[in-house]
């Protein structure tokens, strides 16, 4: 029905940016919303930001200021861009899709590391 592709992941040094990307394919006939959840090693899954078809968008204490969360308006994609990255950022980050229902990515790797 709906795939989720996550693409962006990989290491950076702490300070750096990093752009997440989600792109949705199949029979999408109403966006709803699409968003960020991460999971960080020996810790819960957890809301990253999310962004909701009337435009609205939530984020974590955590990342205010720091990530900014973004949609294509030609195709059900969604950006992730990180900025000011800590090594607590660290996580695997899960791209998450609600149209008919709900979809999951399979997640991508991001690292914060020197």
């Amino acid at each position: 029905q709906v795939q989720l592709v996550e693409s962006g992941g990989g290491l950076v040094q702490p300070g750096g940016s990093l752009r997440l990307s989600c792109a949705a394919s199949g029979s999408i006939f109403s966006f709803n919303a699409m968003g960020w959840y991460r999971q960080a090693p020996g810790k819960q899954r957890e809301l990253v930001t999310l962004l909701t078809n009337s435009g609205s968008t939530n984020y974590a204490d955590s990342v205010k200021g720091r990530f900014t969360i973004s949609r294509d308006n030609d195709k059900n994609t969604v950006h992730l861009q990180m900025n000011s990255l800590k090594p607590e950022d660290t996580a695997v980050y899960y791209c998450r899709a609600i149209f008919d229902m709900e979809y999951w990515g399979k997640g991508t790797l991001v690292t914060v590391s020197s």
